[in-house]
């Protein structure tokens, strides 16, 4: 278990281009699984988890290869397609390592298949809940056996699916993705009805290799035993990745940094909107379009007075899940504090992210409410403008936690020892690198 030493910071300046988008370099390897013919992915995600979504692949049958990738960089990925009827049945259990993503998203595909599979991960993948893909899927006629009744392993045996009309229950682009892949095997078509928008990567996936697929309003559609096309896909840079920076940059005087090729997909950019609320001052540079996707540059520079704090709750906690760990770790150096309600995901994700969360941020000096569904986190007028200090923390092999416990400890008093700090490598391997890259001390 490595240790990572994060000392305070003055500012954060210069140029960074953070890893390809996670998100949609996991669409975009299953769909050219399913195309006819080879795909190039650039900027595929060098992330663990995307890692994982190409192994399990290979072990489909589908062959890739990568060039001019690195551990500190994206890679262009070549993925050889044979068609919807081309995964062939795997002579081992497809493990989807740390990655709810793979699990979730494979899940709907592999219940149309002619053999079955044994989808596993880690110790912490075992722990989060499938019920929520497995229920759509059954509804399409899939045949799956879960742990516990909603636990991985996942035994799943492939059968002929009919077209659904899901209403559902909780927004969630992984659900929704799923329920989408698997229609593309039924006859006629699935609808999935959101009560929330949520991230349409899919759906632009699925149109970029040549798939019909509608949108009215909150019901996606698509229609079933669609011909898809090989693509070149380019990613963008992944937002979510990049707010860690961003948010490092508001809290320490004097910053002013470039985040250059960011995906600015509508329905990601929630976040930007929340830190524009707080004071940050964000600018963009320029937009252009890739692949379906919105990508442009960001500036970011430390804004004139501190960022004054605020509250995440009801629908645009789905709009911000993935940046409500970093967000919460901003409490401390807002005037009023963070508060996070409506947020019970938090605690069945790669860890209790609330307990976590809590936990290493009191370590730190911090004042935290813990609620069931949430936290608060006081502000600066609540505790006197009294400063974080160092400590050491522990993240529970949570990637985010890592990174988010990282920016904290940049504008504390003394120095903060992340423990098994190497779980960054989940989402962002060079994460702790390209900080160290920007931070001026």
């Amino acid at each position: 278990m490595s240790r990572r030493t994060i000392r305070p910071a003055r500012s954060l300046s210069g140029g960074l281009t953070v890893p390809g988008d996670k998100s949609i370099s996991h669409r975009v390897a299953i769909l050219a699984s399913l195309a006819e013919g080879t795909s190039e992915i650039l900027n595929y995600s060098p992330a663990a988890d995307c890692a994982s979504t190409l192994a399990c692949l290979c072990r489909l049958g589908i062959e890739t290869d990568s060039k001019d990738g690195s551990e500190r960089g994206s890679a262009a990925v070549r993925v050889r397609g044979s068609g919807l009827d081309g995964w062939t049945k795997p002579s081992r259990t497809l493990d989807a390592g740390n990655s709810g993503t793979t699990m979730r998203l494979l899940a709907g595909p592999l219940a149309a298949q002619k053999f079955a599979s044994k989808l596993t991960g880690d110790a912490s993948l075992r722990r989060r809940p499938m019920r929520r893909v497995i229920a759509p899927l059954e509804l399409m006629g899939a045949l799956i056996r879960a742990q516990d009744g909603g636990f991985a392993p996942l035994e799943i045996t492939g059968t002929s699916l009919r077209p659904l009309e899901y209403e559902l229950p909780v927004a969630s682009a992984q659900v929704k993705s799923a329920v989408l892949l698997a229609g593309l095997f039924a006859p006629g078509t699935t609808a999935v009805i959101e009560p929330v928008r949520t991230r349409d990567h899919t759906e632009i996936a699925l149109a970029e290799f040549g798939a019909a697929v509608r949108r009215r309003g909150s019901r996606v559609e698509v229609d079933g035993r669609q011909k898809l096309e090989a693509r070149q896909v380019v990613v963008p840079g992944d937002l979510s990745s990049a707010v860690f920076f961003l948010a490092a940059a508001s809290i320490l005087p004097g910053s002013k940094l470039m985040l250059l090729g960011l995906g600015l997909n509508p329905t990601r950019t929630s976040v930007l909107d929340f830190l524009a609320q707080m004071g940050a001052n964000i600018r963009f540079v320029q937009i252009d379009q890739r692949s379906g996707e919105l990508v442009g540059d960001l500036e970011v520079a430390a804004p004139v007075s501190p960022l004054r704090g605020g509250k995440v709750a009801g629908a645009d906690v789905a709009r911000l899940i993935d940046e409500l760990p970093v967000l919460t770790a901003l409490g401390p150096y807002t005037e009023r504090g963070i508060e996070i309600r409506d947020a019970q995901e938090l605690r069945v994700k790669e860890s209790d992210r609330v307990a976590v969360l809590a936990e290493n941020l009191r370590r730190m000096g911090a004042r935290v409410e813990e609620y069931p569904d949430g936290l608060r986190v006081a502000g600066r007028t609540e505790t006197e403008g009294s400063r974080l200090h160092g400590a050491e923390v522990d993240p529970q092999g949570d990637h985010r936690m890592a990174m988010a416990l990282a920016v904290a400890a940049l504008g504390a008093d003394g120095e903060t020892v992340i423990r098994g700090a190497e779980c960054a490598a989940v989402s962002y391997p060079a994460f702790f690198e390209d900080l160290e890259s920007v931070l001026q001390r």
